[in-house]
């Protein structure tokens, strides 16, 4: 698969999007993307992670940005500042997520739990109101979060062998809370301009799953209409559409990115 053309989203061209956990595996692709359609992209991400991408792949139109915007009471001063050297958004995708993977839900600490609530959405909310507040007295701007078919329906324990555990109970529910706070988001600014939306992937693997527990990747394509689990690449026409003009009607939406999981 690769990727939409950049002609296919060409409002972007000289837009300033801001990309968070724009290195990882579903960010990379919309990161270099964006690069690609000339759009003036902050990638954030931990430690040397965006900028090891920005290296790597050469991305010329891409600044990298070494922040954790898992701390809601220290992310609005960081993202004023942010926003005073290189301008206001006109769009955000928030990638950036917490969890305990490798749980039970019997074994999975009630801090464990907490924490992940605590790293994900006070977080997202202080990284929308701060960004939105200065995009309001502009009167346009897009925010595309990230969700999860989990925050949609439960993991079908069945397929998760030993030594794999289901996806565990706080990410699921982290991201149901996702998908309500665009909702809201939405109402609360769009006589303002602007948009909030939400991709919710599906079965999007990354290599080391893929190489390293080929049964159950086989188990999580068999649940899909399509037979198959989804590629990075993928996500990426969902994730600008979203941002672009051509969604300029759409707000408050979850886009579905599950390969048909959901359906049944």
């Amino acid at each position: 698969m690769t990727s939409p053309s950049a002609t296919l989203f060409a409002d972007l061209v000289g837009k300033t999007i801001w990309v968070t956990g724009g290195a990882g595996y579903l960010g990379a692709p919309i990161t270099a993307a964006l690069d690609r359609a000339a759009a003036r992209t902050l990638c954030f991400d931990l430690g040397d992670k965006p900028h090891a991408l920005v290296r790597d792949r050469a991305l010329g139109r891409t600044i990298p940005v070494s922040l954790d915007v898992s701390d809601a009471a220290a992310l609005p001063a960081q993202l004023e500042n942010l926003m005073a050297e290189h301008g206001v958004p006109d769009g955000v995708v928030h990638l950036a997520y917490a969890s305990s993977a490798g749980k039970t839900l019997e074994d999975l600490p009630i801090a464990d739990f907490a924490q992940t609530f605590a790293r994900t959405v006070p977080a997202t909310f202080a990284l929308c109101r701060a960004v939105a507040q200065r995009m309001r007295t502009r009167g346009s701007g897009s925010i595309v979060l990230f969700a999860s078919m989990y925050g949609l329906v439960a993991p079908d324990p069945r397929i998760y062998a030993s030594p794999l555990t289901p996806n565990p109970i706080d990410y699921g529910a982290s991201k149901a809370a996702i998908l309500q706070l665009a909702r809201y988001l939405a109402v609360h600014y769009g006589g303002a301009g602007l948009r909030f939306n939400c991709v919710t992937p599906g079965p999007f693997p990354n290599p080391n799953m893929q190489r390293d527990y080929p049964g159950f990747i086989d188990e999580l394509a068999r649940k899909t209409a399509l037979a198959r689990v989804g590629t990075n690449e993928e996500i990426v026409g969902p994730t600008l559409f979203l941002l672009s003009d051509a969604a300029s009607y759409v707000t408050g939406h979850s886009l579905v990115v599950d390969g048909g999981w959901t359906t049944w």
